[in-house]
């Protein structure tokens, strides 16, 4: 892995340990392995006299030419140090939707002046172009047809350096220990160039043959086919290096049988094949007739699935357990919130008794019922933005929002607050019964884009939950695009949200509550526009620290600020359920990770004997249903005779 080198202004070695606000430059050395290569790829295909051989399509040639299995011609070529640098330069290009640039742009040298200089060349391409077509000139249609395309190569970034063939170099303004994360994630992967070339033929867009649904890389499966209104397959990739199954892990880990291939040649599986199924029902009868090798749990299927111990953890049933179906259970890092929009006159505010109001609020929507009713109990209410897994998530009675719960020293579990201290809470707003000064009612309106089925009934649960305190909840369903609008313009007053983790730090929750990440103000991830300069303050602080007691007692001050203010209904964590047949092996939920697939392995015969097993051919109803059907016929044509004499 590799490990940031720190210094300061002067150019000066810095320790690991060093305070971020000594830190001018952090620089990762990156150093890849020499035996990696691409998947076979039309791009990489080249003529005899080495030029790519379908970079230049006719007419012709693109007439019978659907789908990439229709260019029979593929190669290869190795992994090297300059296809990352080129993908990091292409996070700027403005042609490129990039929703991560604004946040990188603060960490890598130099990647913003690139932005704006390739933004700069963009505009002047477009005068260009506009110029020479005149008066009648059509932007959309002439980039489609000849697309503009930068070449990368003439740009510098001094973020971002190829040292040699197989080693690349990364240099930050700033400490950011987070950074290892995010070299982790699809936006660092590596992007040949002779890729890009070939994906850049506007015929091949006209025939929808892009990168994003025939992607190149390296890893353990290819996508061998694409039709996400039916199935995707993937396949084994016959260029993948060798890798090897891991000799160790976690505690517990070899006891629950995860070690049993130590040692042995990834992936396992050759092809996996992903079925669309429209209906939950059918589904699940296909996974139980062993036909899916695993299944969610969908609210028709959970009784039949699950039940719950005496001590309120959940079980398979023995009709599951029977089929020797596994259950596998995993909390995410994810957190499902309700929220107030902080700019509001109403709801909004930072006094007292705005305070108060939101506090009285977030006591009387009882995620526990919602649960219970909802998901199954499949989560747990959530005290702050941090969920189970991530660093300053805290268990017991330390860890609980004391604004909305108190703890049960005898039972050693959190208790929501009454629904009488959350009516005494809207007295002291202002809001006896939910009414103003003036004897008004209080009307707060719900935005939120639930469409789908079931959402109602959800709708009516919130309007009851508010009416309890005397609030009319007011509901505003729009499509989604409108939903969006109105976050981003800030014309609402509550609304619902939710966030997973794209990688296990404080910081990538914490962030969703920062000022300067306000959603209006400044088209961040704050949705509830948040500012309060205290915990912005302490996050600048946090922001950069390694994993510490130190960092741990700032993220409590910022979680007892934020849980004081209620700019969120802190709502829940979901609790991922996990269906797997006896012969999938290796399946340890991991939701941060995504490369588990190919330490998946099937015992195939004992999934083809199940399958006979399970879906033995019944001759009796079939034979019963003939009999009876000739009866009918024979009963028909007699009682035919019988009128014809």
């Amino acid at each position: 892995m590799p490990t940031p080198r720190y210094l300061d202004k002067s150019g000066r070695s810095l320790p690991p340990e060093a305070e971020a606000r000594r830190v001018a430059r952090a620089v990762y050395e990156i150093k890849i392995k020499k035996d990696i290569r691409y998947e076979d790829h039309p791009a990489f295909a080249k003529k005899p006299d080495g030029t790519p051989l379908y970079n230049a399509l006719t007419d012709k040639e693109i007439e019978d030419i659907e789908g990439i299995e229709d260019l029979p011609e593929r190669a290869t070529r190795g992994l090297i140090a300059e296809d990352y640098v080129l993908q990091i330069k292409r996070m700027a290009d403005p042609l490129v939707a990039s929703p991560v640039l604004p946040i990188l742009e603060k960490y890598i040298l130099g990647l913003k002046e690139l932005e704006l200089k390739m933004r700069e060349d963009l505009t002047a391409i477009r005068k260009e172009r506009k110029e020479k077509a005149g008066p009648s000139y059509n932007q959309s249609l002439d980039e489609q047809l000849n697309p503009i395309v930068f070449d990368y190569a003439k740009y510098s970034l001094p973020g971002a350096l190829v040292v040699d063939r197989y080693t690349y170099r990364i240099i930050l303004k700033r400490k950011y220990p987070q950074f290892i994360y995010w070299l982790a994630m699809p936006f660092f992967s590596p992007m040949p160039r002779e890729v890009l070339e070939f994906y850049n033929q506007s015929k091949l867009m006209a025939k929808n043959i892009t990168l994003d649904r025939y992607p190149v890389g390296t890893g353990p499966f290819v996508m061998k086919s694409f039709n996400p209104n039916m199935e995707i397959i993937l396949e084994a990739n016959k260029n993948y290096h060798e890798d090897r199954y891991p000799e160790s892990g976690e505690p517990g880990d070899e006891a629950a049988g995860f070690l049993a291939d130590s040692g042995k040649r990834l992936p396992f599986i050759r092809r996996a094949v992903y079925k669309l199924e429209k209906e939950a029902i059918p589904r699940w009868n296909k996974f139980l007739q062993g036909y899916y090798d695993n299944s969610g749990i969908s609210s028709e299927s959970f009784d039949q699935a699950v039940t719950f111990g005496a001590a309120g953890r959940p079980e398979i049933t023995s009709f599951i357990r029977d089929k020797g179906i596994k259950l596998q259970t995993s909390v995410m890092p994810t957190t499902y919130y309700a929220g107030f929009n902080m700019l509001d006159d109403v709801v909004g505010g930072y006094s007292v008794s705005k305070q108060k109001l939101r506090q009285a609020i977030t006591i009387a929507i009882n995620y526990e019922e919602y649960l219970e009713i909802f998901n199954n109990g499949r989560g747990m209410p959530a005290f702050s933005p941090l969920p189970p897994g991530i660093f300053g998530h805290i268990e017991g009675k330390e860890g609980i929002n004391p604004f909305v719960y108190t703890w049960d020293s005898k039972k050693q579990v959190p208790h929501r607050r009454s629904l009488e201290y959350a009516k005494k809470l809207m007295i002291e707003a202002g809001y006896p019964a939910g009414r103003d000064s003036k004897g008004r009612p209080l009307e707060i309106t719900f935005d939120n884009a639930w469409t789908g089925p079931g959402q109602a009934d959800l709708i009516k649960w919130y309007i009851k939950k508010f009416k309890l305190l005397g609030i009319q909840l007011v509901n505003r369903t729009t499509d989604y695009n409108r939903f969006q609008e109105k976050m981003r313009g800030g014309n609402f007053q509550f609304f619902s949200w939710g966030w997973n983790a794209d990688y296990p730090d404080p910081e990538n929750f914490l962030f969703l509550l920062l000022g300067s990440n306000s959603k209006v103000r400044h088209k961040g991830e704050n949705v509830a526009n948040y500012m309060n300069p205290e915990f912005d303050r302490l996050f600048d602080i946090m922001e950069n620290m390694d994993n510490s007691p130190k960092r741990l007692a700032i993220i409590k001050k910022m979680l007892r600020i934020a849980q004081k203010d209620s700019p969120w209904v802190w709502g829940y964590h979901p609790l991922s359920f996990g269906l797997y047949h006896k012969w999938v092996k290796n399946i340890k939920p991991n939701a941060m990770a995504n490369n588990t697939l190919k330490y998946i392995r099937l015992d195939a015969s004992t999934r083809e004997q199940a399958r006979k097993e399970w879906n033995k051919p019944r001759f009796l109803p079939v034979a019963l249903f003939i009999i009876i059907l000739g009866g009918i016929i024979l009963f028909s044509i007699t009682s035919m005779k019988r009128r014809k004499g």
